[in-house]
């Protein structure tokens, strides 16, 4: 059975730094693509960035680009988001999701990846 947890999330100033961790167990990460979202109190959920299962291919959305960088390390199993220059704007719970689905690369949509965590919160202080 395939397991995702992500962590890392925390209270931050805003222009500080934060980098979450995916980890995905009980599959075979190495052919997933991955993907990142987050969902502000009150909001839809959003997306936030992609990386496809070969980790040369990347998409985020406008206000994460020059900002955050997802990677991955298939040796750990784990998917990264690393996010600098935070802003309050960019508080919210973050959820990894995964999928082995070669059709399911950089969708913006969470409900159409297979597998997902219980999220992690993110609060950027102004």
């Amino acid at each position: 059975q395939v397991k995702v947890v992500e962590s890392g999330g925390g209270l931050v100033q805003a222009g500080g730094s934060l980098r979450l961790s995916c980890l995905v167990s009980g599959g075979s990460f190495s052919t997933y693509n991955v993907a990142w979202f987050r969902q502000p109190h009150g909001e839809p959920r959003q997306f936030v960035a992609a990386i496809d299962w070969s980790g040369r291919g990347t998409r985020y959305t406008n206000s994460a680009k020059g900002r955050f960088t997802i990677s991955r390390d298939d040796a750990e199993n784990t998917a990264y988001l690393q996010m600098n220059n935070l802003k309050p704007e960019d508080t919210g719970i973050y959820w990894c999701a995964a999928t082995s689905r070669s059709s399911i690369t950089y969708d913006n949509s969470y409900h159409s990846y297979d597998y997902g965590g219980q999220g992690t919160q993110v609060t950027v202080s102004s």
